[in-house]
């Protein structure tokens, strides 16, 4: 067994041993409204999962860029307090891939795919039209996270769920039944790496 301390290990060893070991990650395609002029902005993000069903929160951990530079998905966020957060399917994940792409807050990610925008119910952010389920969110927290120097590295977004939107051949609203092998959802593992939906199998959990 190999034992590593991590006061020992430099940042980018410590990332790339934690994105390759807590996997599969689920993805989050985040839009949001610029602060700059209005665009909207989208971006894909992998430390992201749900937090409490009731209230149904979920949360976002969005890395600053060197010098402590917000992202603009956490900067939009947080100034407007609103935003909306899609699943990342295999129908659409090569257009999601595209929006990583470093832009001015200006310009909007989506003029490098060919997604479309709908407009929300509850929040003024509009969603994705081509995607399976989104969730239309109100910001409920926003922490800042240091590093051990004292520097802040991210900001840490929970959000509130006010509204969703879910393709009807994904979802039953008789039973509540979400139909995963149609959702198709892709996940995010190390480096390069993604990951589709495989072998799906039930363990029944002891009382």
């Amino acid at each position: 067994m190999i034992t590593l301390d991590p006061t020992e290990l430099r940042g980018k060893d410590m990332y790339k041993l934690l994105t390759g070991s807590i996997v599969p990650r689920p993805i989050a395609f985040v839009t949001t409204t610029s602060t700059v002029n209005g665009a909207i902005n989208a971006a894909p993000f992998s430390f992201f999962n749900v937090v409490s069903s009731d209230p149904p929160l979920i949360s976002l951990s969005i890395g600053r860029r060197k010098g402590s530079t917000m992202k603009d998905t956490a900067r939009n966020a947080i100034k407007n307090g609103e935003l909306v957060v899609h699943i990342s399917t295999e129908d659409i994940i090569e257009d999601i891939n595209e929006t990583a792409t470093l832009l001015p807050a200006a310009r909007s990610e989506l003029e490098l795919t060919g997604l479309n925008i709908v407009e929300s119910t509850k929040v003024s952010v509009p969603g994705i039209l081509e995607a399976k389920v989104r969730f239309e969110c109100k910001l409920e927290q926003h922490h800042e996270i240091k590093n051990d120097p004292g520097d802040t590295v991210l900001d840490f977004l929970i959000a509130r769920i006010v509204y969703i939107h879910m393709d009807e051949k994904v979802y039953d609203p008789q039973k509540g039944y979400v139909f995963t092998e149609n959702l198709r959802p892709v996940a995010r593992l190390a480096g390069s790496e993604y990951a589709e939906l495989g072998k799906v199998y039930s363990l029944i959990r002891p009382e």
